[in-house]
């Protein structure tokens, strides 16, 4: 069972994170999500335990309590391709001179 964890300390290290799960039974897998540019932790990752036991008991005992003095929210992780879409715009610099920011489904035409 994949489990996502999120709300984690920014230091929290994956041997961290392994050896609280490792108390629910055996974890496959543990990768904590770090930004590309600066590899600074994101705060969430993935714990991959070996049965859908494990991972409920894991999920259950571990959900809303303290890892590294955060508390962690721990939950079934879901496949990329069920997860709704997601909408919404960021800002930016401005295309060709525009004024730049808004975003979301806007159809422009430049």
């Amino acid at each position: 069972m994949n489990l996502f964890v999120t709300k984690l300390d920014f230091q929290t290290k994956e041997s961290t994170l392994r050896a609280a799960f490792e108390k629910y039974g055996e974890v496959t897998d543990v990768k904590i999500v770090t930004d590309k540019m600066s590899g600074r932790s994101k705060g969430y990752g993935f714990v991959e335990m070996s049965n859908d036991d494990d991972g409920m008991n894991a999920i259950n005992g571990l959900n809303e309590t303290e890892l590294d003095g955060r508390t962690i929210i721990v939950k079934k992780a879901e496949p990329r391709e069920s997860r709704p879409p997601r909408t919404g715009g960021g800002g930016g610099g401005g295309f060709r001179g525009g004024n730049g920011g808004g975003g979301g489904n806007r159809n422009r035409r430049f």
